[in-house]
């Protein structure tokens, strides 16, 4: 695997582990608990379903797959824009996260863009793999 892409492996396992635990500082309000939840699942889903990208078998199934983390991502700054919009969290570690959901979603487009630009053109596989 590239230095790229473990890179991103590392940083969406990352952004998994900063929302638990910052997850853990909420106040256990119903609304929080609803939130959280949701904000759990789409963060983690963000390392998880990337790391299901990189191990796609063809162009159109990372595409398929880079989109499914695309929409984690977004899900996730939602729900963190929630927090904070709501003034249930209004402190460094929201913004952060929130910051850092805005970037993993806007590269995963762009990696998105990209890959389907490339299958336009009938551009080769980059693994070598043959087209579907």
């Amino acid at each position: 695997m590239n230095p790229e892409t473990e890179a991103m492996r590392a940083r969406t396992k990352k952004f998994s582990l900063d929302v638990l635990r910052f997850l853990r500082t909420l106040p256990m309000t119903d609304e929080c608990r609803d939130i959280s939840g949701q904000l759990r699942r789409s963060g983690n889903g963000v390392g998880s379903n990337y790391r299901s990208s990189c191990r796609a078998r063809s162009r159109s199934e990372f595409i398929s797959r880079i989109n499914v983390t695309l929409d984690e991502a977004d899900e996730s700054a939602f729900w963190l824009e929630v927090i904070v919009d709501g003034d249930i969290a209004t402190n460094q570690e929201s913004r952060r996260l929130l910051d850092e959901a805005n970037q993993l979603s806007a590269i995963f487009a762009a990696s998105s863009l990209t890959a389907i630009e490339a299958e336009k053109r009938g551009a080769p596989d980059p693994r070598g793999r043959p087209r579907r």
